[in-house]
C-alpha cells in the first residue's frame, strides 16, 4: 500500500491565474467537482493545463520499467512539487520520493511522505537537527542525504548530536557519499576522496554510511554513462568492504539514460539500487522528446507524452507571418527551449495541426510566432503549446487543471515552490 498523502486544503479564488473567478473562494476540490469544459468554463489566457491520460501513461511507463529492471524508484519531486502528481506516483509502486533542497524536504514530510532521499548535500544544522527529531518520532520514516566534505560530516555530527532528543542515541542521520564527475557539479572527484568522507561518517557518532550515489545526466555519451555508473558500483563495493554494509544504497538517474542505469545496476544483489529519475511524469514536448532513453528502448519514443499543454491566444497578427500570443516568459519556460506549438483552435472549435509555427522570442507577457506559409491564423485563435524541460515549468503556476480527452477539468493539481 502507498503513502496516502495529505494534501493541503487550497481554493479556486480571483488570485487563481488562468481563471476568471469574481464569486468567493471555493476549495479545489469542489471546482473540481464542477467538472467545467476546458473552452467554456470559467478560464482565461493563458492557462497550463495537465492532460489526465498523458500524465497516467507516463507515471505507469516508469513504474514498469523500474519494476522490470529491479529498481527501487523515487522519483524526483522537485519537477512538478505537486503532491496529487506525487500521489499518482507512490500509487504506482515508487519507493519513496527524491527532493532537492531542505524546504523540498520539508514539504515532503508535511505531505505525509515516509521515505525522502534528498539528492544533494545538507550543510544546514536546524534542518539536520529537525531530520533527527523526526526519525526519533516515527519509526517508518526513512530519510538520506549526501556528503562529500568533512565539513558536510561535522555540520551533520553536530546536529546528530544536538538533536531534540537529546544526544546520538536515537536512530542514526543515514547518510549517501556523493560521487562527481571533473568538471560537474559536487560529488567527491576520487574513490580515495569519498572512502575518507565515508570513514568520517562511520567514526562520528549518531551518523552511518548508507552507500554512494551520483548523477550520470551531465555526461554526453553512452561510453562515459556507464563507466561513471561503473565506477559507482565500485565505490560501494570498495565502502561495504571496509564498512561491514551487506548492501549499499547506490542511487543515480537523471532523465536521459535510465536505460543504461537499468542496464548496468537492475536486479544487482550486492547493492540497493534506487532511481530517481522525474522529469517523465509530464515529460515534454522538446528536451526530453529529443533525448528519452525510450528512443533506445523496444517500447520506443512514444511511450512517454508530454502532458504538460499551455493554452494562449492570439491577440494580434499585425503582419504577414508573425502572430503575437498573450504568453510570455511570466507564463512559460525557456531555458531548454522556446514553447513548440502544437495545436491551433479557432473560434469555432475546428482545430488544426499547428507545424510548421516556430516561436522566435518571448517578452514578459507576448510570444513572437512564425507563421508557416499556408497555416492560417487570426485574432482569437487558440494555439495549444508544448514545452521543454518541465522541471522549470510547473514553478510559474501555482494551480494547474487536469483535464481528460473531451477538455473536462477532473483534478486541480496545486504546486508548492
Amino acid at each position: 500500500m502507498s503513502d496516502r498523502l495529505t494534501i493541503p486544503r487550497e481554493h479556486v479564488d480571483w488570485r487563481t491565474k488562468g481563471l476568471w473567478w469574481t464569486d468567493d473562494p471555493i476549495p479545489l476540490e469542489e471546482f473540481a467537482a464542477r467538472r467545467d469544459h476546458l473552452f467554456t468554463g470559467p478560464f482565461t489566457w493563458p492557462l497550463m493545463v495537465l492532460r489526465a491520460s498523458a500524465l497516467d501513461r507516463n507515471v505507469a511507463a516508469l513504474a514498469g520499467f523500474a519494476e522490470r529492471h529491479r529498481l527501487l524508484f523515487a522519483p524526483h519531486g522537485k519537477t512538478s512539487m505537486a503532491p496529487a502528481l506525487i500521489q499518482r506516483q507512490l500509487d504506482a509502486g515508487a519507493w519513496g520520493v527524491s527532493a532537492a533542497s531542505a524546504n523540498q524536504v520539508l514539504d515532503f514530510r508535511r505531505f505525509g511522505v515516509r521515505r525522502i532521499l534528498l539528492a544533494n548535500e545538507l550543510l544546514d544544522g536546524r534542518v539536520l537537527r529537525w531530520a533527527a527529531g523526526e526519525l526519533d518520532e516515527d519509526p517508518d520514516f526513512e530519510f538520506l542525504f549526501y556528503a562529500d566534505s568533512a565539513e558536510g560530516v561535522a555540520v551533520a555530527a553536530e546536529a546528530a548530536a544536538d538533536r531534540p532528543g537529546g544526544g546520538p542515541a536515537g536512530r542514526p542521520l543515514r547518510v549517501l557519499v556523493e560521487r562527481g564527475v571533473p568538471g560537474g557539479r559536487t560529488g567527491c572527484r576520487t574513490r580515495e576522496e569519498l572512502l575518507a568522507v565515508a570513514a568520517a561518517v562511520a567514526e562520528a557518532p549518531g551518523l552511518e554510511p548508507a552507500g554512494v550515489a551520483g548523477y550520470e545526466g551531465s555526461l554526453g555519451d553512452a561510453d562515459g554513462v556507464r563507466g561513471f555508473l561503473r565506477d559507482l558500483v565500485g565505490d560501494a563495493a570498495a565502502l561495504a568492504a571496509r564498512h561491514g554494509l551487506d548492501r549499499p544504497v547506490l542511487s543515480v538517474g537523471g532523465s536521459a539514460w535510465f536505460d543504461l542505469v537499468a542496464e548496468e545496476l537492475g536486479g544487482r544483489e550486492d547493492v540497493l539500487s534506487i532511481l530517481r529519475s522525474g522529469a517523465y511524469v509530464v515529460h515534454d514536448d522538446g528536451l526530453y522528446r529529443r533525448t528519452t532513453p525510450y528512443r533506445r528502448l523496444p517500447e520506443g519514443p512514444d511511450a512517454l507524452a508530454g502532458a504538460l499543454e499551455l493554452w494562449a491566444q492570439v491577440t494580434s497578427v499585425p503582419e504577414e507571418g508573425l502572430a503575437i500570443v498573450g504568453m510570455g516568459r511570466r507564463d512559460a519556460n525557456h531555458d531548454q527551449g522556446f514553447p513548440v506549438p502544437r495545436l491551433l483552435r479557432r473560434a469555432d472549435g475546428a482545430t488544426v495541426d499547428a507545424g510548421g509555427a516556430e516561436v522566435t522570442d518571448l517578452n514578459d507577457h507576448h510570444a513572437y510566432l512564425r507563421v508557416a506559409p499556408g497555416l492560417e491564423v487570426g485574432p482569437g485563435d487558440l494555439v495549444s503549446f508544448g514545452i521543454s524541460h518541465p522541471c522549470t515549468a510547473f514553478d510559474r503556476w501555482r494551480v494547474l487543471p487536469v483535464v481528460d480527452d473531451d477538455d473536462t477539468v477532473v483534478e486541480m493539481a496545486a504546486t508548492y515552490f
